[in-house]
């Protein structure tokens, strides 16, 4: 439909009340970004914390504005069909310079969504396909910086391009760091240094990505044919000074960086596009519908997610299932098998022993997403009305969805709408895997539980409900928590040791003795369901012995109501400077060995 700019007024009128809404959410998304490097100068912990928490709710409020302004201004329910069509154009007019247009164009439709029926979800009145290039978009300052070794040597081009980043903190010892740096990147590349090629460079990443206590600047080098990615953690030493603990050179441990398991970066971006780009050039098969979402552009992310599984449905024929494991008592969860994810849907009965209602677990979901989940917690992508092929979907699984979610599903034509849905990346469940694990396997899968559950805790999560079947293993090993309809700030908690039994008789009643309040928690009764084998029990006692003692919550949440925020290392402990040149000399200048 060609449709000139000044033909409809109103037309023209509501794509600059959009565009402005949308700008106005990137401006204070910035804002909050930008105030990451302040925070950790300061090392304004609860800060950076209550940043990543907050940023969250931005878009939301953005996007309830824009709605309210187009009902205030335009009467937004009576706007006719054409007009919409012409304000998307219009729209687009605006975004030809733009330094976000993927974002703004995710930004329409998250308020169009919210006005139109879903009748109208498609590429006519919403952005179904990119309107807008991304590629060479200019930004100020640039989307990274070149550094060329060749001028200077690369020892000192490195140590400048970290000097650059202009932290108004000291460094401890910044000689002693390089030393450590260049070493674990001489040992990486063989033990010799290769020829510098005539392009020989390095390029960094113009803004520095903050998580919880750490700064990381993270680059590649160029030289000849070949590209090296690396990432490396500035933080904190005891001294109240900057320190390097590491530096990452495998692209799998810098993926690792960036899985979803964690919580988001703050990162100050003018063209995110441009970092996204970047980041799948040292991260290729990391989708960028992650990246986005790890940058803290959720929506974004959630936009580039369904697009790739609309186009893995065009080209894929296998059906949904129900997804391998124990069926949850809340959730009702499926799955494609070619596709790498897990589909939840909230049961509209629950069973008999969760009391609670579907409003409490949507607040459960969300308060994951502001969190920092230290590794262990995975994040999940909520959508709403999403009209999937019915033929797609398996006889039986159907059957299920009519049974147990009759509210949250609708067939229409040959499509199956899901009226609300929470997609995660499919793991294998923890009590699967221990079925089939050998020895050594078991007590490797009981260390990371237990250690997932101490981590949480000390991250003011209570995970409730912890059985094996509520935890998943990843294609690396480690182990995540992924159901969430009884977590519980630990704050919140109140652990108890169980009191004597008052006579024998009671001891041996299959009644407790004691009195439980709703947020009160017995630690020593997690033996009882958990540790029935003796192979899991075994491993269990080993290594968290502890987790059975209410004296270990209570000390975590000391810790976390006097502010304390514990440190999260996204990478081996033998990786850190302080481990890996442990047996240095005094005089080699050796960083502390515990950093706070």
């Amino acid at each position: 439909m060609d449709v000139q700019r000044n033909e409809n007024p109103v037309a023209l009128a509501i794509a600059q009340a959009m565009i402005e809404g949308f700008n106005k959410h990137y401006r204070i998304f910035r804002e909050t970004s930008r105030r990451a490097k302040e925070s950790f100068e300061a090392a304004d912990w609860q800060g950076q914390l209550a940043a990543v928490r907050d940023r969250v709710q931005f878009y939301d409020d953005r996007v309830n504005e824009a709605v309210q302004r187009l009902h205030e201004e335009f009467d937004a329910a009576s706007i006719d069909d054409a007009t919409w069509q012409a304000a998307k154009l219009q729209y687009i007019g605006l975004l030809i310079n733009h330094k976000q247009p993927e974002l703004a164009e995710t930004f329409f439709n998250s308020v169009t969504t919210k006005i139109l029926h879903r009748d109208y979800f498609n590429n006519t009145y919403l952005f179904a396909r990119p309107a807008i290039s991304t590629d060479y978009i200019e930004s100020f300052p640039p989307t990274y910086s070149s550094y060329y070794p060749a001028d200077e040597g690369l020892r000192a081009t490195i140590r400048r391009l970290i000097e650059d980043f202009d932290w108004q903190r000291a460094f401890e010892d910044l000689d002693r760091d390089m030393d450590y740096l260049m070493r674990t990147v001489q040992a990486h590349l063989g033990g010799a240094w290769p020829k510098m090629e005539v392009n020989c460079q390095i390029q960094v990443l113009y803004s520095a990505f903050y998580r919880n206590k750490t700064a990381y600047i993270i680059g590649k080098a160029i030289n000849g044919y070949e590209e090296t990615p690396f990432v490396i953690a500035v933080r904190h030493g005891a001294s109240g000074m900057l320190y390097l603990d590491t530096v990452l050179l495998d692209r799998w441990r810098i993926s690792l960086l960036f899985s979803l398991s964690r919580a988001y970066f703050l990162v100050d971006m003018e063209v995110p596009s441009g970092y996204v780009q970047f980041l799948r050039s040292i991260m290729p098969n990391k989708p960028r519908s992650e990246l986005y979402t790890m940058l803290g552009l959720g929506k974004q992310g959630k936009t580039n997610f369904f697009r790739d599984l609309i186009a893995h449905l065009r080209h894929s024929n296998d059906q949904f299932i129900e997804a391998p494991g124990i069926r949850g008592l809340v959730m009702l969860v499926f799955t494609l098998p070619s596709y790498p994810y897990v589909f939840k849907i909230i049961k509209d009965k629950f069973g008999s022993s969760k009391n609670m209602d579907r409003a409490t677990v949507k607040r459960k979901y969300q308060l994951v997403r502001q969190v920092d989940r230290v590794g262990r917690m995975a994040d999940t992508l909520e959508f709403s009305n999403v009209a999937l092929p019915r033929s797609r979907f398996h006889p039986d699984l159907i059957a299920q969805l009519r049974e147990l979610a009759p509210s949250v599903i609708e067939e229409v034509g040959d499509s199956l709408v899901v009226k609300h849905v929470y997609i995660e990346r499919r793991m294998t469940p923890l009590n699967i895997y221990l079925a089939k694990a050998t020895d050594a396997q078991i007590e490797e899968a009981v260390r990371e539980y237990g250690q997932a559950i101490s981590e949480l805790a000390i991250a003011n999560i209570f995970p409730g409900d912890m059985l094996w079947k509520n935890f998943g293993v990843t294609r690396y090993g480690r182990v995540v928590f992924y159901d969430y309809d009884e977590i519980e700030y630990m704050t919140d908690c109140n652990f108890r040791k169980i009191p004597p039994a008052p006579n024998e008789e009671a001891e041996m009643s299959s009644e407790p003795w004691y009195s439980a309040g709703p947020m009160d928690v017995f630690p020593e009764e997690f033996a009882t369901f958990l540790l029935g084998q003796p192979k899991i029990r075994k491993a269990f006692l080993q290594h968290h012995r502890q987790l059975l003692d209410p004296r270990f919550w209570q000390d975590a949440q000391a810790k976390i109501r006097s502010g304390y925020v514990e440190d999260f290392y996204p990478y081996p402990a033998e990786l850190r400077f302080c481990n890996a040149f442990a047996g240095d000399t005094p005089a080699a200048g050796q960083p502390p060995t515990a950093h706070t």
